[in-house]
């Protein structure tokens, strides 16, 4: 366990809930129900404005008539389909709600892979054919109680022997990959959160958070070396070692918070093999009590959500603070 004391990693000053609090509702309902002791019903009260106001709002707002954002099932630019999705549901968008089945409605019934070779014009939610982005459409599909059931098949059967997943495999890599594993499991919680559990998804998801775990969230298994990226066009941006530079959205890309915010969710146990990545996050938090966004990886993004790379950042101090909070508890 790191050695940092448990009231190093749970002290929060009350300006920095305030400042929290002081935000978009996809960001206060998480803050009331993560760092606070607000009621089930006032969460579930300030959630519901995710669909009606600010951010998730602003989104909704923006899908056209044809099912699409930005006009495809996916692009290199941050504002397709698949990454909207991927934001409303890191919102918190309500599944239930009237404005989220009508939107997911649209996208299911008419929203198609184009240029995808043997996947052209199949349904958005039957995936196309790389891990990574399988794994993203798998994650907000599952979320939004989408039949996604083939694109888990997929990836099972997509596992590589060191438990992570590669979108080069298919290419001939034969290791994993930060980056790819990281969507994967995301898919992989997210429908079993959603679906109820399933021993063959589970089984394969302890595997793949011990490929995690096993480098101790960024190390390299076989050096014990600090993993600067898995992948030759990682953009760091010049922030580097770049799993040690948080981002939101991360799109793709793996960072420790990441891979920390996953293993919270999946209710993992505690260990060791966190401990540095762990004191990695508390020791970037600011002499204010904030993190900042290290490194916005380029793209349009359909919503502004944020400052801007060195200001201090409400999501990531969200994340942040509610890892720590994981972790000081089970210690």
């Amino acid at each position: 366990m790191t050695d940092l004391p448990k009231w190093h990693l749970l002290k929060t000053d009350r300006s920095v809930i305030d400042w929290l609090l002081d935000s978009d509702p996809s960001i206060r309902w998480q803050v009331l129900q993560d760092l606070t002791i607000a009621s089930a019903d006032e969460v579930a009260t300030e959630r519901a404005r995710v669909a009606t106001e600010g951010f998730g709002a602003q989104l909704l707002a923006l899908q056209a008539s044809d099912g699409t954002w930005g006009g495809v099932a996916w692009n290199r630019g941050w504002n397709s389909t698949m990454h909207v999705l991927t934001l409303l549901r890191e919102f918190g968008l309500d599944p239930s709600s009237d404005q989220a089945q009508r939107a997911l409605g649209l996208v299911r019934d008419h929203v198609i892979w184009k240029g995808w070779g043997a996947y052209e014009g199949n349904p958005f939610f039957v995936g196309e054919v790389e891990p990574c982005i399988n794994g993203q459409v798998g994650a907000a599909g599952a979320y939004f109680g989408q039949d996604v059931r083939g694109i888990v098949d997929r990836l099972l059967s997509e596992q590589l022997s060191d438990g992570g997943w590669n979108c080069e495999a298919e290419n001939g890599s034969t290791r994993g990959s930060f980056n790819t594993t990281i969507c994967v499991l995301e898919a992989l919680l997210e429908y079993e959160l959603n679906f109820g559990s399933d021993p063959e998804v589970t089984d394969a998801r302890i595997r793949g958070q011990e490929y995690l775990l096993e480098r101790r969230l960024f190390r390299r298994k076989s050096t014990g070396e600090v993993i600067d990226h898995d992948m030759k066009d990682q953009d760091s941006g010049g922030c580097s070692p770049a799993f040690t530079c948080f981002a939101f959205p991360t799109w793709w890309h793996y960072d420790v918070l990441r891979g920390l915010e996953y293993l919270r969710r999946a209710g993992v146990a505690p260990d060791e093999r966190m401990a540095e990545a762990i004191d990695l996050v508390a020791a970037k938090r600011g002499d204010d009590g904030r993190w900042v966004l290290e490194i916005q990886y380029p793209g349009n993004m359909p919503v502004n959500i944020d400052d801007g790379e060195g200001f201090p950042s409400r999501w990531i101090t969200l994340r942040a603070l509610r890892v720590l909070h994981w972790y000081a508890a089970a210690c």
